[in-house]
């Protein structure tokens, strides 16, 4: 498995980072750095998505209850960043490697030139081995603007950069058939189908103390970026050695099985459905249609509503009749000659196969 991962992208989560006390726990942090520095040597490319400022931030700030929670976290993730990162970077300083802080929000991603702004620069930083550690901008990323959590942040990243894989490393060995502390409860080792739903047997309370993730996005998030194409392992990372496990195939661990990988273009639009602009509601034979095995295009004949406005060039969601999401895309032309076509045969496509990502 380890040869045919080139390029990888780590997320290594805040109940990983940290002592049952929220405070940073160095020698996990040491170990993970040791890891990825023999990824690294071996000549593949690591990129890093890394919680842990808040953590941080608290081992050096103690703040009163009272305090805001946003403001909290805002000032516990400036503080605690400038520590994490100097961290990683003095633990990487005996291998001569350099690490990079990239900072985000969910407004980088949100159309194809800042995404492609975004890639160009991890894209140099790979090219000259540097080893970028991604962060969610937690300063600036309140309310509307904040990834559900890292994970997302990780899912759009490798998909951005054509991953071959995903690692995400939890406090639990996977994902599990029932609550992971009873005895009954069996680990998942590989998912392959689709439409699972996983809250039937994952409880939405399962979730780090100092993280904002549960592992039912977590699943979520890790079904939707192996239909791009991209491995997905989520494993524990508070054992030591884990990612040489992951890669020579020898962990206890939960593996999505990716579909065929999708162009680019799809992968940011599979990561796009927050910056919609538009909706359009089909009707049922276009839904079939499209939901076929077949590469199929959305057509003016299938459509029964334009519900928002939108112009050429937006990214527009699609409803079937029950207003159930059945995937995005790329407008070929705006809303008004939307309505124009509406059920109309033989009429250009509003949103071509190339340019459309469904839901699963």
């Amino acid at each position: 498995m380890s040869s045919l991962y080139q390029r990888i992208v780590i997320k290594v989560g805040s109940n990983v980072l940290t002592k049952a006390n929220g405070l940073p726990d160095a020698h996990r942090i040491a170990n993970l750095v040791d890891q990825i520095a023999a990824i690294q040597a071996s000549g593949k490319e690591v990129i890093l998505v890394s919680s842990g400022a808040v953590a941080s931030g608290r081992s050096l700030i103690s703040l009163p209850e009272k305090v805001d929670a946003i403001a909290t976290r805002q000032l516990l993730a400036s503080v605690g960043q400038v520590k994490l990162i100097n961290t990683y970077a003095q633990l990487l300083e005996k291998y001569n490697m350099v690490c990079s802080q990239v900072l985000v929000t969910r407004e980088d991603f949100r159309d194809k030139t800042h995404y492609q702004n975004m890639k160009n620069c991890l894209d140099i930083l790979l090219k000259h081995k540097v080893l970028p550690i991604v962060n969610e901008n937690d300063v600036v990323s309140v309310t509307e603007l904040m990834f559900t959590d890292n994970d997302e942040l990780a899912g759009l990243i490798a998909s951005m950069l054509n991953a071959q894989a995903l690692i995400i490393l939890s406090n639990v060995d996977g994902i599990y058939d029932g609550d992971p502390k009873l005895s009954g409860s069996k680990l998942i080792e590989e998912i392959t189908h689709d439409g699972l739903d996983f809250s039937s047997f994952i409880s939405s309370t399962v979730k780090s103390q100092f993280g904002r993730g549960g592992m039912i996005t977590k699943s979520n998030m890790a079904q939707k970026v192996s239909r791009l194409g991209i491995n997905v392992h989520i494993a524990n990372g508070t054992k030591d050695g884990i990612l040489n496990l992951i890669l020579s195939g020898n962990a206890k661990h939960t593996r999505f099985i990716p579909k065929k990988s999708a162009s680019s273009k799809k992968k940011w639009i599979a990561h796009s459905g927050n910056f919609a602009t538009g909706m359009v509601t089909i009707n049922d034979g276009a839904k079939q249609a499209l939901t076929s095995a077949r590469a199929t295009s959305l057509l003016p004949v299938g459509l029964i509503t334009i519900n928002t406005e939108f112009k050429k060039g937006d990214i527009i969601r699609i409803v079937d009749e029950q207003q159930n999401l059945i995937g995005q895309g790329i407008a070929e032309y705006g809303a008004d000659k939307a309505r124009e076509r509406l059920g109309k045969k033989n009429e250009k496509a509003l949103v071509h196969y190339d340019y459309l990502y469904l839901q699963a």
